[in-house]
Order: C-alpha cells, then structure tokens, then sequence
C-alpha cells in the first residue's frame, strides 16, 4: 500500500516539473488538474478512457457470444477454438505487442488509435470468454425451456431469461476488460505510434518525475475503484438480507 499511499500524498505536492521532493501543500493540483502547462496528461488520461470504453464495448460483445457458442453449441473445432482463445492470455505481452506491431506494419496499417484498439479488443476477449463462460455453463437449462413452453421465441427467452442471468458475469467481464485496456502499456507502447496514453505519459514522464497531475488523476481513478467496489459490497449485502427474510 506504500506506492499507493505516496501517489496520493504527492498529488498534493507545490511542485512545478519534478514531482520527486516535496515542495509544500497545495489544493492547487487538484482544482487545476488540467491547466495549460501540463495539459497533455490529460489528453493521454482522455484517450486511455475512450481507448478502454470502445475495446471493452467490442470485447465484451464478441467475447460473450464466443462464450455462448463454445458453451452450447457443437461444432467442427471447437476444441481447437478454446485452446486458441486461451493462448493470448498465456503469451508474454512484449511478444504479443511485438508480433502485433510486425503484422501491422506488414500490411501498411499506420500505428494511430486504431491499432490500439484493435490489439486492446483482441487480448481482451480472451478474458471475457473465460468469465462469461464460466457464468453460461451455470445457467440451469431448465429455466429457458420454461421460456419455450410458455411459447415465448428465442428472441424473448434470451432478453428475458437468458440475458438477465448472464448480466453479472457480462459485467464482470467488462470491468476487467476496461481495467486491463485502461492499465496496459507494453502492447500499447508497440502499437500506439505518436498517440499518447496515461501509462505511456506515466513511463515517459519517469525520469525526469511524474507531475502531480498525474498523482491526482491516478488518486482519482483509485478512489472511484473504491467507491464502486464498497458500493456493490453494499447493494449486494443489502439485497441478500432482502432475500432471507423473504425465505
């Protein structure tokens, strides 16, 4: 918990360039986070949301219909499809974004956002497969034939029953596909060509020492995690002691 600890003290800190000795207290850092001299982290903390939000949306939307297929369906290679989904997660990322890197520059794609989002999207199914999975396999087969006797289509059952049911794991799959996408650098740092994000800022900006702008937007990224994470510990006690007194 110390690097956690000294990122939120020094986003405090009355520095100028170096963030590395401690100047004295200031709130400054925190109401003028985006000012002019040091708007560019920013910028990279912006494209690193927006980054996260577009390959999370397309990971999570392919990787839970993968997840669906490979669960419910029989099919020629299907075996073969899970063990290839697997392999991005058991690759070393410098090879990975090293082998990405080469493939783009093969075929004459130019390294911008676009090649950042399609590596993100790309490494990150493999996550979601594996969480939506695990929840497909759960379901109870009998609660959607259910569904069909009650002549329901398969458009209703999968809104209505099936959809509902795999929600928290489609979330949970989400989150960490936008956490993983939001955090990387090293698949990135192959890819991202002249654009900038935050883990990128944060690794140029090491040597000559981080700005305390960059402690206040990573100070801010840890607090909302919190908040999240107590608010459905919360909601999800609340909602079991619902429960039992119903039963």
């Amino acid at each position: 918990m110390i690097p956690i600890g000294y990122t939120f003290v020094y986003s405090f800190n009355d520095s100028l360039k170096s963030n590395i000795t401690w100047q004295g207290f200031t709130f400054d850092k925190w109401l003028n986070v985006c000012n002019v001299q040091n708007g560019a982290v920013c910028q990279a903390f912006g494209n690193s949301l927006f980054i996260g939000a577009v390959a999370t949306v397309a990971a999570t939307t392919l990787g839970t219909m993968i997840a669906i297929a490979i669960v419910r369906y029989r099919f020629k290679f299907r075996s073969q499809t899970s063990l290839l989904l697997f392999l991005p997660m058991a690759t070393p990322e410098v090879v990975l974004g090293a082998g990405l890197a080469a493939q783009f520059l093969s075929v004459g794609v130019p390294k911008d956002m676009l090649t950042i989002i399609l590596a993100h999207t790309m490494f990150c199914i493999s996550f979601v497969v594996v969480t939506v999975k695990a929840r497909v396999a759960s379901l109870d087969p009998a609660l959607e034939e259910a569904g069909r006797d009650l002549y329901g289509s398969a458009a209703q059952v999968f809104a209505r029953i099936t959809f509902p049911l795999l929600l928290p794991g489609i979330l949970a799959a989400a989150l960490l596909s936008f956490a993983l996408s939001f955090d990387d650098f090293i698949i990135t740092n192959f890819n991202s060509g002249a654009v900038s994000t935050f883990p990128k800022y944060i690794y140029i900006s090491a040597a000559r020492g981080i700005p305390a702008e960059a402690n206040v937007l990573a100070s801010m990224v840890f607090i909302i995690a919190i908040i999240v994470v107590v608010t459905v510990q919360v909601s999800g006690a609340a909602k079991a002691r619902r429960l039992a007194k119903l039963s």
